[in-house]
């Protein structure tokens, strides 16, 4: 399999990365990986869509594992070849934050057959706090997507435990707020803080109390589960994010997972979602990261499975029935 990965940036992926994870585990199966960033792309004078990508080879590097694998692109030392972007088998969008030109680009290698995942298509969307808000057939909190202050002033009366405002697209807890009952003034803000963020768009989801036992991030892939682990926040943060100090556990999902997963997954698959990562608070899902999802070598180091492979050979699968290789 030919595989490209579509990154923000060479020198900022980290061993621990699921990108990272996914590429060794392919190279050591005996794929070829191409990484490929966003100023990477050009389309050549007779239309072809090609890319000047940091490229590896099993049969020419040798055994490359994460550490060696990160440190060659970080110090730009793999090879750099060109590479007839329509030509690969496979493309993983790894990017965060969303680049629309990366997206483009990424369309037009879909339109030529590629197995694109997850879809370029619908990723602007998916990875948009809007969408979650609008399954009203999934678990969720009470969430009001807006930009009116007024109506979010409405919503926000309405809650007992109070509300957590964020912007509409953003990553890592940036712009993130909790605000009590009444405290109208700190919502005010609150929301002046996530509006400098992202697209103008507001989220206010009620608070919810079962936040104080953790906060369960699910990886899914392509309609199950594939593993979990629980972030618990730092003291004195409402935030259970690890940039900002939380602390994950080891987890094993049950059953008490199975109908939020039936009932979520027909949506995913609809909108061309292969990858995601569910973020669940007392049985109700926060967000879902279509993006980069990460936690991958958190649930491995906890359950003691290998889960790259399982993502390789289900990468190959889509490759396979498409007819790509």
């Amino acid at each position: 399999m030919r595989l490209g990965i579509a990154i923000t940036r060479a020198r900022n992926v980290e061993p621990t990365w699921t990108t990272a994870h996914i590429a060794t585990r392919a190279l050591e199966m005996g794929h070829s990986v191409r990484f490929i960033e966003p100023w990477d792309y050009e389309v050549d004078p007779g239309g072809r869509l090609v890319a000047r990508a940091h490229a590896f080879e099993v049969s020419e590097d040798g055994p490359v594992d994460r550490e060696r694998l990160c440190a060659m692109l970080r110090d730009r030392a793999a090879r750099r070849r060109f590479v007839e972007v329509t030509a690969l088998d496979a493309l993983l969008i790894r990017i965060n934050p969303l680049d629309t030109a990366v997206l483009t680009f990424a369309m037009a290698v879909k339109d030529a057959g590629v197995v694109v995942l997850n879809d370029p298509a619908t990723l602007m969307w998916t990875s948009h706090k809007e969408f979650l808000a609008g399954l009203s057939d999934v678990p969720r909190p009470a969430t009001l997507v807006s930009r009116s202050r007024a109506t979010i002033h409405a919503f926000f009366e309405g809650q007992d435990h109070g509300v957590v405002v964020k912007p509409a697209r953003s990553s890592g807890g940036k712009g993130i707020a909790r605000v009590d009952r009444g405290r109208s003034d700190a919502l005010d803000r609150a929301l002046d803080h996530a509006r400098a963020i992202g697209d103008g768009y507001l989220v206010v989801q009620e608070y919810l109390p079962e936040a104080e036992q953790g906060e369960t991030r699910l990886v899914w892939l392509d309609g199950a589960i594939l593993g979990s682990y629980v972030r618990q926040r730092a003291p004195g943060e409402f935030r259970h994010n690890l940039k900002r100090g939380g602390r994950p556990e080891a987890h094993e999902p049950g059953p008490e997972y199975d109908k939020l997963i039936e009932t979520l997954t027909p949506h995913l698959r609809r909108c061309g979602v292969w990858l995601a990562g569910i973020d669940v608070i007392g049985g109700r899902v926060l967000e879902i990261n279509t993006l980069n999802p990460g936690g991958l070598h958190l649930i491995q180091e906890f359950s003691g499975r290998d889960l790259s492979r399982p993502i390789v050979d289900a990468l190959q699968a889509c490759v396979d029935h498409a007819g790509r290789s």
